[in-house]
Protein backbone atom coordinates (compact mmCIF):
# COMPACT_ATOMS: atom_id res chain seq x y z
CA UNK A 1 0.00 0.00 0.00
CA UNK A 2 1.27 3.46 -0.92
CA UNK A 3 2.24 5.60 2.09
CA UNK A 4 -0.33 8.29 1.19
CA UNK A 5 -3.16 5.73 1.03
CA UNK A 6 -2.03 4.24 4.35
CA UNK A 7 -2.11 7.73 5.92
CA UNK A 8 -5.63 8.39 4.61
CA UNK A 9 -6.76 5.01 5.93
CA UNK A 10 -5.14 5.52 9.33
CA UNK A 11 -6.31 9.13 9.77
CA UNK A 12 -9.64 8.97 7.90
CA UNK A 13 -11.54 10.52 10.83
CA UNK A 14 -9.03 13.43 10.99
CA UNK A 15 -9.40 14.00 7.25
CA UNK A 16 -13.19 14.06 7.44
CA UNK A 17 -13.22 16.26 10.55
CA UNK A 18 -11.13 18.93 8.71
CA UNK A 19 -14.24 19.93 6.75
CA UNK A 20 -16.15 20.58 9.97
CA UNK A 21 -13.39 22.65 11.56
CA UNK A 22 -12.73 24.64 8.36
CA UNK A 23 -16.32 25.43 7.36
CA UNK A 24 -15.56 28.77 5.66
CA UNK A 25 -12.95 27.26 3.34
CA UNK A 26 -15.07 24.19 2.65
CA UNK A 27 -18.23 26.20 1.88
CA UNK A 28 -16.25 28.52 -0.38
CA UNK A 29 -14.83 25.58 -2.33
CA UNK A 30 -18.30 24.00 -2.64
CA UNK A 31 -19.75 27.26 -3.88
CA UNK A 32 -17.03 27.60 -6.49
CA UNK A 33 -17.49 24.01 -7.67
CA UNK A 34 -21.29 24.35 -7.89
CA UNK A 35 -20.90 27.01 -10.56
CA UNK A 36 -18.95 24.54 -12.74
CA UNK A 37 -20.68 21.21 -12.07
CA UNK A 38 -23.36 20.49 -14.70
CA UNK A 39 -26.89 20.68 -13.28
CA UNK A 40 -27.83 17.34 -14.87
CA UNK A 41 -26.14 14.19 -16.07
CA UNK A 42 -24.14 11.41 -14.47
CA UNK A 43 -21.01 12.34 -12.56
CA UNK A 44 -17.97 10.65 -11.06
CA UNK A 45 -15.59 11.96 -8.43
CA UNK A 46 -12.09 10.51 -8.67
CA UNK A 47 -10.29 10.69 -5.32
CA UNK A 48 -13.60 11.31 -3.58
CA UNK A 49 -12.30 10.58 -0.09
CA UNK A 50 -15.15 10.63 2.42
CA UNK A 51 -17.65 12.10 -0.07
CA UNK A 52 -17.48 15.64 1.31
CA UNK A 53 -17.75 17.09 -2.22
CA UNK A 54 -19.68 14.34 -4.01
CA UNK A 55 -22.58 14.26 -1.54
CA UNK A 56 -23.56 17.96 -1.56
CA UNK A 57 -22.83 18.25 -5.30
CA UNK A 58 -25.06 15.22 -5.98
CA UNK A 59 -22.29 13.23 -7.67
CA UNK A 60 -23.46 9.64 -7.43
CA UNK A 61 -20.25 7.67 -8.08
CA UNK A 62 -17.10 7.90 -5.95
CA UNK A 63 -13.70 6.30 -6.49
CA UNK A 64 -10.85 6.38 -3.99
CA UNK A 65 -7.95 4.06 -3.02
CA UNK A 66 -8.66 4.48 0.73
CA UNK A 67 -11.04 1.84 2.04
CA UNK A 68 -11.64 3.75 5.28
CA UNK A 69 -12.60 6.98 3.52
CA UNK A 70 -14.95 5.09 1.22
CA UNK A 71 -16.73 3.63 4.24
CA UNK A 72 -17.53 7.18 5.33
CA UNK A 73 -18.61 8.14 1.78
CA UNK A 74 -20.92 5.12 1.68
CA UNK A 75 -22.56 6.34 4.90
CA UNK A 76 -23.29 9.58 3.01
CA UNK A 77 -25.18 7.55 0.40
CA UNK A 78 -22.52 7.43 -2.30
CA UNK A 79 -21.93 4.49 -4.63
CA UNK A 80 -18.27 3.75 -3.93
CA UNK A 81 -15.54 1.86 -5.74
CA UNK A 82 -12.04 1.31 -4.37
CA UNK A 83 -9.41 2.05 -7.01
CA UNK A 84 -7.15 4.67 -8.55
CA UNK A 85 -7.72 7.34 -11.17
CA UNK A 86 -5.04 5.83 -13.37
CA UNK A 87 -7.14 2.68 -13.96
CA UNK A 88 -10.89 3.34 -13.89
CA UNK A 89 -13.22 0.31 -13.77
CA UNK A 90 -15.91 1.83 -16.03
CA UNK A 91 -16.50 1.44 -19.73
CA UNK A 92 -15.94 4.26 -22.21
CA UNK A 93 -18.26 7.23 -22.43
CA UNK A 94 -20.52 6.65 -19.42
CA UNK A 95 -20.13 9.95 -17.53
CA UNK A 96 -21.19 13.49 -18.37
CA UNK A 97 -18.68 15.04 -15.98
CA UNK A 98 -15.78 14.02 -13.75
CA UNK A 99 -14.53 15.87 -10.67
CA UNK A 100 -10.98 15.52 -9.30
CA UNK A 101 -10.74 17.66 -6.16
CA UNK A 102 -7.27 18.10 -4.59
CA UNK A 103 -6.23 14.60 -5.66
CA UNK A 104 -3.72 14.96 -8.51
CA UNK A 105 -0.98 15.84 -6.01
CA UNK A 106 -1.26 12.27 -4.63
CA UNK A 107 -1.29 10.47 -7.99
CA UNK A 108 1.60 8.58 -9.53
CA UNK A 109 0.59 9.81 -13.00
CA UNK A 110 -1.91 12.63 -13.48
CA UNK A 111 -1.40 12.14 -17.26
CA UNK A 112 -2.78 8.60 -17.01
CA UNK A 113 -5.63 9.74 -14.76
CA UNK A 114 -6.59 12.50 -17.22
CA UNK A 115 -6.50 9.96 -20.09
CA UNK A 116 -8.75 7.65 -18.09
CA UNK A 117 -11.12 10.52 -17.25
CA UNK A 118 -11.26 11.37 -20.95
CA UNK A 119 -12.02 7.74 -21.80
CA UNK A 120 -14.98 7.44 -19.43
CA UNK A 121 -16.45 10.83 -20.40
CA UNK A 122 -19.01 11.17 -23.17
CA UNK A 123 -17.99 13.41 -26.11
CA UNK A 124 -18.27 17.01 -24.92
CA UNK A 125 -18.08 15.91 -21.27
CA UNK A 126 -16.49 18.13 -18.63
CA UNK A 127 -13.51 17.49 -16.35
CA UNK A 128 -13.28 19.74 -13.28
CA UNK A 129 -9.97 19.67 -11.39
CA UNK A 130 -9.29 21.42 -8.09
CA UNK A 131 -5.57 21.40 -7.29
CA UNK A 132 -2.96 22.97 -5.05
CA UNK A 133 -0.89 25.06 -7.47
CA UNK A 134 2.85 24.66 -6.90
CA UNK A 135 3.12 28.45 -6.94
CA UNK A 136 0.11 28.96 -4.66
CA UNK A 137 0.04 29.88 -0.99
CA UNK A 138 -0.88 26.42 0.36
CA UNK A 139 1.91 24.64 -1.54
CA UNK A 140 4.48 27.29 -0.56
CA UNK A 141 3.49 27.09 3.10
CA UNK A 142 3.56 23.29 3.06
CA UNK A 143 7.00 23.18 1.42
CA UNK A 144 8.37 25.35 4.26
CA UNK A 145 6.71 23.34 7.07
CA UNK A 146 8.79 20.98 9.11
CA UNK A 147 7.55 18.41 9.58
CA UNK A 148 5.07 18.56 6.72
CA UNK A 149 1.39 17.79 7.36
CA UNK A 150 0.14 14.25 7.83
CA UNK A 151 -1.36 14.17 4.30
CA UNK A 152 0.43 16.84 2.27
CA UNK A 153 3.83 15.37 3.16
CA UNK A 154 3.05 12.87 0.36
CA UNK A 155 1.96 15.50 -2.15
CA UNK A 156 3.70 16.49 -5.36
CA UNK A 157 2.47 19.92 -6.37
CA UNK A 158 1.80 20.82 -10.01
CA UNK A 159 1.87 24.22 -11.70
CA UNK A 160 -1.07 25.54 -13.73
CA UNK A 161 1.03 25.24 -16.91
CA UNK A 162 1.85 21.58 -16.15
CA UNK A 163 -1.84 20.81 -15.61
CA UNK A 164 -2.78 22.62 -18.84
CA UNK A 165 -0.17 20.70 -20.87
CA UNK A 166 -1.17 17.38 -19.33
CA UNK A 167 -4.83 18.00 -20.20
CA UNK A 168 -3.91 18.78 -23.82
CA UNK A 169 -1.89 15.53 -24.05
CA UNK A 170 -4.85 13.60 -22.64
CA UNK A 171 -7.53 14.51 -25.20
CA UNK A 172 -9.04 17.64 -23.68
CA UNK A 173 -9.48 21.03 -25.29
CA UNK A 174 -7.52 23.84 -23.67
CA UNK A 175 -9.00 24.33 -20.25
CA UNK A 176 -9.73 27.47 -18.31
CA UNK A 177 -7.66 27.72 -15.12
CA UNK A 178 -8.77 29.99 -12.30
CA UNK A 179 -6.25 30.52 -9.56
CA UNK A 180 -6.42 30.98 -5.79
CA UNK A 181 -10.05 30.10 -5.14
CA UNK A 182 -10.29 29.40 -1.42
CA UNK A 183 -6.83 27.84 -1.39
CA UNK A 184 -7.02 25.93 -4.67
CA UNK A 185 -6.74 26.49 -8.40
CA UNK A 186 -9.52 25.20 -10.61
CA UNK A 187 -9.13 23.78 -14.12
CA UNK A 188 -12.16 23.20 -16.36
CA UNK A 189 -11.62 21.16 -19.53
CA UNK A 190 -13.89 19.62 -22.17
CA UNK A 191 -13.52 16.32 -23.98
CA UNK A 192 -13.68 16.96 -27.70
CA UNK A 193 -17.17 16.46 -29.15
CA UNK A 194 -16.00 14.64 -32.28
CA UNK A 195 -13.97 11.43 -32.54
Amino acid sequence: MKPAVAAFDQFSADYDRWFDTNQDIYKGQLSCLRSHIPSSGTGLEIGAGSGRFAAPLKIRYCLDPSRQLLLIARQRGMETVQGTGESLPWRCGVFDFVLMMTVICFMDSPDEAFCEACRVLRPGGTLIIGFFDRNGEIARQEEMRSPRGQFLRYAKFWSADEVRRSLARSGFTAGEIREDLHGISLAIAQKESHP
